[in-house]
């Protein structure tokens, strides 16, 4: 088995992981331009041009996209500084599935058919539009924090913004003393791709845009288990397989670092390979790399 580790972030974490220092330290390393997530998963997947992740992330949820037009319309916060607005992503504050379900249903009935928008869960949204719209791919979380540009799909986004601002659910959320959900970040408008290809077995993830290119190129997709352990009980044993993590999560080194450096200390995995995309940077590791004592571990920052 090759199991593929995928952990956006990772190296920017201050936290230290002894069992995956030593398998970064005793394996090969390979560098490349930084880029996403969602760049390394259209190019992994041999998806050129655009990126459909409305369509896709839809897919993901189990949804049908059909051969509708999706765009990605995840709920942020605009807050308006001295002298301009930055935006904050839904995964900086907290929406509730009660607000997501409340503020998609308003916006749909509003639009009556030209626009039906979904809450996939309470933090990354979709819709359905009637014709196509540029609004680029690059997605909410890469925008924290900085103003946004004007894009062809604003005029649409203006009436949101002002159903959205008016509605009780932000009332509520006010006086609460929470963030409003004051707009949508839209990205990645388009129609599922013709067809996609993967080399992996499976793909899990918690990822709505990683399962959408697995089931569309017929790869078993599935969300992220508790910990390596569960993982291994069922997946093959032969074959590759992704894993992409979230590098937020305080317990990777417990829950899947370690169980998978004894995985393949053990030789129950072949090889393991970890992704960093945003850091430009890949280490392979094989059971006999394991061997090389004189290399030693340090600090995953260092690496960069």
């Amino acid at each position: 088995m090759h199991c593929e580790l995928v952990v956006p972030g990772l190296l920017a974490s201050p936290a230290r992981a002894a069992s995956l220092e030593l398998l970064v330290a005793r394996g090969r390393r390979d560098r490349a331009p930084p880029q996403s997530l969602e760049r390394w998963l259209q190019q992994e997947f041999g998806l050129e041009g655009r990126l459909p992740a409305g369509a896709l992330s839809l897919l993901g949820s189990g949804g049908n996209p059909a051969d509708e037009v999706w765009v990605r319309a995840d709920p942020v916060h605009m807050q308006v500084m001295r002298d301009r607005v930055v935006l904050a992503p839904a995964g900086a504050f907290a929406v509730s599935r009660e607000d997501a379900d409340a503020l998609c249903e308003a916006v749909t009935r509003h639009f009556a058919g030209a626009v039906e928008l979904r809450a996939l869960d309470p933090e990354r949204w979709c819709a359905r539009l009637r014709r196509e719209i540029e609004v680029g791919d690059e997605p909410a979380l890469g925008m924290a924090g900085r103003e946004p540009t004007q894009r062809a799909g604003d005029v649409l986004l203006t009436e949101i913004q002002m159903l959205l601002h008016g509605h009780a659910v932000n009332e509520a959320r006010e006086a609460r003393g929470e963030p409003a959900v004051n707009s949508l970040w839209l990205w990645g408008a388009g129609r599922l791709p013709q067809r996609t290809q993967g080399r992996w077995r499976s793909v899990a993830s918690d990822d709505l845009l990683a399962l959408g290119f697995a089931r569309h190129s017929g790869i078993a997709a599935r969300t992220l288990p508790q910990g390596a352990t569960q993982w291994l009980s069922h997946s093959p044993e032969d074959g590759r397989h992704l894993v992409i993590l979230d590098a937020a999560n305080e317990t990777l080194e417990r829950d899947w670092f370690a169980p998978l450096a004894a995985a393949l200390r053990s030789g129950q995995i072949g090889m393991l390979t970890l992704h960093v995309p945003d850091a430009g940077l890949s280490f392979e590791t094989v059971r006999g790399d394991l061997r090389r004592f004189w290399r030693r571990p340090k600090a995953l920052a260092s690496y960069v």
